[in-house]
């Protein structure tokens, strides 16, 4: 059992190693070598549990997926309206993108052509089928416009979301994000938010943005 734990622990320690090294300068810049050095672990520990860099490019997606099918079912179960769901999703994904390097190497995976193996969906792809569930939601609990195309609205939240993140990382510091996240809030709110509950939803973005801001 004590051995188990030793290997699953090297295991997570070379995948933050690995995610860390991605993030900061890209898959194709970052060697086995590298990611033995970063990680503290001898070549053969990294080849017992990854036979090639392309295993670890799929462990990060891995873990990636699962953290944000967490949080949505968690921002889900917790008996918040759909919009305020999704909103509190996007918050915390930018709040644990700040601190979690596996987040921020999935995206930065995601944008630059990695695919991850079946099963497994593109992220894009899951984070658009998430959108559109909680949109379809809001629109039975008349939170957004019935007459708006969901579709289009999914494609360019999720658009909008990622694409702050990227054009973030080489302009601003990753403390920023709650700031952005915020800012596309306000946008989207008053475009697909019925007048009558509109005031609901932009006190909701400034609470969250205020909540997940770094201290």
């Amino acid at each position: 059992m004590a051995r188990q734990v030793r290997a699953e622990q090297t295991r997570a320690t070379i995948i933050t190693a690995a995610a860390e090294l991605f993030d900061r300068q890209g898959y194709e810049s970052t060697s086995l070598s590298d990611i033995v050095e970063h990680a503290h672990v001898t070549k053969g520990a990294l080849y017992f549990h990854f036979a090639a860099k392309e295993d670890l490019a799929h462990a990060v997606l891995e873990l990636q997926s699962a953290t944000c099918r967490k949080l949505a079912r968690d921002t889900e179960i917790r008996g918040h309206t759909s919009l305020e769901a999704l909103m509190r999703l996007t918050f915390c994904i930018a709040r644990m993108s700040a601190e979690d390097p596996v987040l921020r190497a999935g995206l930065r995976l995601a944008t630059g052509g990695t695919r991850p193996r079946p099963p497994l969906s593109h992220p894009f792809t899951e984070w658009l089928d998430i959108v559109t569930a909680r949109l379809l939601g809001a629109v039975k609990e008349a939170d957004v416009h019935p007459d708006v195309d969901i579709d289009v609205v999914a494609h360019s939240l999720v658009c909008f979301f990622v694409g702050t993140r990227v054009v973030g990382r080489s302009r601003e510091s990753v403390a920023r994000q709650p700031r952005r996240t915020a800012e596309m809030w306000q946008i989207l709110i008053r475009g697909l938010v019925p007048v009558t509950r509109r005031a609901r939803y932009l006190s909701l973005a400034a609470r969250l943005e205020r909540e997940i801001a770094p201290v």
